[in-house]
């Protein structure tokens, strides 16, 4: 997989992806990740890359010109423009398990008021947000939705099952997790999972997820066709 970043902050985004499995993904040629300044394909002295809004306002919208000139400048057929914004709608794991299958991701990261509504529209092909809360930029965003993507490659991960059992991967959150010593100041890892017993231990593990998920997430049960209503 190629992935390029298009960003005014490329090493936020580099140093962020040159650790855990992001980083040894690419070690092992499993992709390649790109940065590529945004203020490179300004055209004027002080390589200007926004302006002020039309219509008046506060803040700064990025120009259509340098930025048009950087999504062209890395395209291949069949890329595809990411654009992360938090007026768009949150990115989910069904999205991540799609993007995962292209072979070419372009990701855009502006900052200040954002895009020029013209590039939104003629050269951005998904917008997705983060959540219902606005960050300084979109570097740190592109960095978890690669982060998010690069897991699920094969060979990225030592064992499939690893993300197979992530929260959202089948539908509902993830079950709770144990490990050794078996007694922490009193506080005893249940019996179940010491029992050795692998279909009890996928039973408890299953109800402790759709009880973690009504707890915390009930809209998730009504896309989860597997999920048991009735408990």
């Amino acid at each position: 997989m190629r992935i390029d970043c298009l960003s005014i902050f490329p090493d936020m985004i580099g140093d962020a992806l040159s650790h855990s499995i992001p980083g040894k993904a690419q070690e092992k040629g499993l992709l390649t990740i790109a940065q590529h300044n945004i203020r490179d394909y300004a055209t004027d002295k002080h390589h200007k890359v926004d302006d002020i809004p039309y219509g008046g306002g506060v803040g700064m919208v990025f120009k259509p010109e340098p930025v048009v000139r950087a999504i062209q400048a890395v395209t291949t057929p069949g890329a595809l423009v990411i654009h992360p914004s938090p007026a768009a709608p949150p990115l989910t794991q069904k999205d991540i398990i799609e993007l995962a299958g292209y072979t070419h991701l372009i990701f855009l990261a502006s900052r200040y008021e954002g895009l020029d509504q013209r590039v939104v529209d003629h050269y951005v092909d998904r917008e997705y947000s983060l959540g219902d809360y606005v960050i300084s930029g979109g570097e740190l965003a592109v960095a978890v939705m690669i982060d998010a993507v690069v897991r699920l490659m094969p060979g990225a991960i030592g064992k499939e099952e690893s993300y197979r059992e992530d929260s959202f991967y089948a539908g509902i959150l993830d079950h709770p997790h144990y490990t050794r010593p078996a007694d922490f100041e009193g506080l005893k890892v249940p019996e179940v999972l010491q029992s050795g017993n692998h279909a009890k231990i996928e039973t408890w593990r299953r109800e402790q997820a759709l009880m973690r998920t009504r707890r915390f997430r009930p809209d998730l049960l009504k896309e989860d066709p597997n999920a048991d209503h009735r408990k």
